[in-house]
């Protein structure tokens, strides 16, 4: 798609929403989930779920990279998730990893390090630090599925360590779900039961 169809379609954006839609969101968010997922273009929360206006409230950072969280710093990622479960109380959050992930194939793919983008590669390495590195799967999985998989995994784990993400788990006020989004097919698995399978209400 081109520029030009992008700024049409803006143009006209208020004509083909209801004057209804426009009160109800000028009103306030009470968003139902916290969706994080990737930076990748490929990769549309709103297309996989199906969900209207003010039902997501999105955090996408390159590489779908959940920081560890540290008292004292100050990340716009921390921020996004505190103010999603703690300011407006969502009950669920999705973390969305997905297939053909570059920055998985960074990671923990046969590619280069993209040393000519340094700010990536800092912020990619400074989350995935060496300790927790991925098992060797020895060659990698098509598409980088498995990879992505294990990824998405780290980042949840990361995720459910933050204090007042943990404290409202254990009360059962929120849940946190692992899916996964695979490009090619557009299948979208969820990690339950240890493994990944098809997505069912719950």
């Amino acid at each position: 798609m081109e520029f030009h169809h992008l700024v049409q379609h803006a143009r006209t954006h208020s004509q083909r929403r209801s004057p209804e839609t426009g009160r109800r969101l000028a009103a306030g968010q009470a968003p139902t989930a916290l969706f994080i997922t990737c930076a990748d273009s490929r990769v549309q929360p709103t297309a996989i779920t199906g969900a209207e206006p003010g039902t997501l409230f999105e955090l996408r950072t390159a590489g779908n990279v959940i920081p560890r969280f540290t008292p004292r710093s100050a990340t716009a990622e921390m921020a996004t998730v505190e103010f999603a479960v703690v300011e407006l109380g969502v009950s669920e959050i999705i973390v969305c990893g997905h297939s053909h992930c570059g920055a998985v194939r960074a990671l923990h793919g046969d590619g280069p390090a993209p040393r000519h983008l340094p700010a990536t590669l800092r912020w990619l390495t400074a989350h995935a630090p060496p300790g927790d590195a991925l098992p060797d799967t020895g060659t990698p999985s098509a598409g980088l599925r498995v990879e992505g998989q294990e990824h998405l995994l780290a980042q949840l784990r990361e995720l459910r360590a933050y204090p007042f993400v943990r404290d409202r788990l254990a009360t059962g006020a929120l849940r946190a779900h692992g899916w996964f989004y695979d490009i090619e097919t557009g299948e979208v698995t969820a990690h339950d039961d240890g493994r990944f399978q098809p997505l069912r209400e719950r």
